[in-house]
């Protein structure tokens, strides 16, 4: 992505667009690219800019800014886990309060930093020079497996997965209060309009094309309760920004030490409780169905050993 200005105009067959999916099309962005532009002020439409869950009008003149590339700096000092690593593919073991990747030029610390100083053909991998080779992304706070491509030919066979909802990610969450069972969500999520940090649930279908929320599915089975807690396994086919603390928190259920979304704190607990624990995708090589699992971290298997909850198999430590 080069810097400078770019300006089009929205053609009739471009009309009722999120400005999203517009800026991404015309500016040959992702789409998270483009809503981080919109939303950092670089999207002009005249003497404005857009507003959130806007949508295009045939005519209008959009300007789009599009800022230096902003490469992460390899930091070959950081630590770096390695679950699996292949010509193809790399699946890391985030820690929890790590972000993926530089929010600001220059930013240091990210995994992004580490997965350039280690495996520096990943530069290659992506078009977005901020986040090379990334395939997916995990919270701040939240800790597990994450996905990177090493060529470009394997992001482009990982992404259209992700596309196609064909990738399994699989969670570890505890909940608040008692949930029973196994359920799904199908709830579409939105930007929260009077906080930018969070996302809200939007049920009703006027609501939703009002917001410009995103279709997200959570499907969740119970593991076990303790302590006013409940342990959930849980997969998301679709991966919109803080899908499940969302939907958790829709329910009143939210993830315990998750204060954003009024989830309570707890004894030994100094983020919120969600960690990746599996993903499962095919092969961009080979097309054999691949699994790589993280298993679940001291902190957090030190909260349900206090609670007298045991973790998954697959998950222990």
């Amino acid at each position: 992505m080069e810097s400078g200005i770019i300006e089009v105009e929205v053609g009739a067959s471009d009309a009722g667009q999120r400005f999203d999916v517009f800026v991404a099309r015309a500016a040959g962005l992702s789409r998270r690219r483009a809503m981080d532009l919109i939303a950092e002020g670089r999207v002009r439409v005249g003497r404005r800019a857009p507003k959130k869950g806007e949508r295009t009008e045939a005519g209008q003149k959009v300007a789009v800014e599009l800022p230096a590339p902003d490469a992460p700096v390899p930091q070959p000092e950081m630590p770096l886990c390695v679950l699996h690593a292949d010509d193809d593919v790399l699946a890391l073991d985030k820690p929890a309060g790590m972000n993926m990747h530089p929010l600001r030029p220059g930013e240091r610390g990210t995994l992004a930093n580490a997965v350039l100083a280690r495996f520096p053909e990943v530069a290659g991998a992506s078009p977005e020079p901020r986040c090379p080779g990334l395939v997916h992304r995990l919270d701040r706070e939240t800790s597990g497996v994450v996905l990177w491509a090493r060529r470009r030919a394997a992001f482009d066979v990982l992404r259209a997965q992700f596309t196609a909802k064909t990738v399994e990610k699989r969670y570890l969450a505890l909940a608040d209060g008692f949930v029973e069972g196994s359920g799904e969500l199908s709830i579409p999520l939105a930007h929260d309009p009077a906080d930018a940090r969070r996302m809200v649930a939007a049920p009703y279908p006027a609501e939703a094309l009002e917001l410009g929320a995103r279709p997200a599915t959570t499907r969740y089975r119970v593991i076990g309760h303790e302590g006013g807690a409940t342990l959930l396994e849980v997969t998301i086919p679709t991966g919109v920004m803080h899908q499940i603390r969302a939907h958790l928190a829709f329910t009143g259920h939210p993830v315990l030490g998750d204060a954003l979304y009024g989830g309570r704190t707890i004894e030994g607990l100094s983020r919120h409780f969600l960690h990746a624990i599996c993903v499962g995708f095919d092969h961009p090589a080979t097309r054999a169905r691949t699994t790589v699992s993280s298993p679940l971290p001291a902190d957090l298997a030190a909260v349900l050993a206090r609670l007298g909850i045991r973790a998954p198999v697959e998950a222990a430590t």
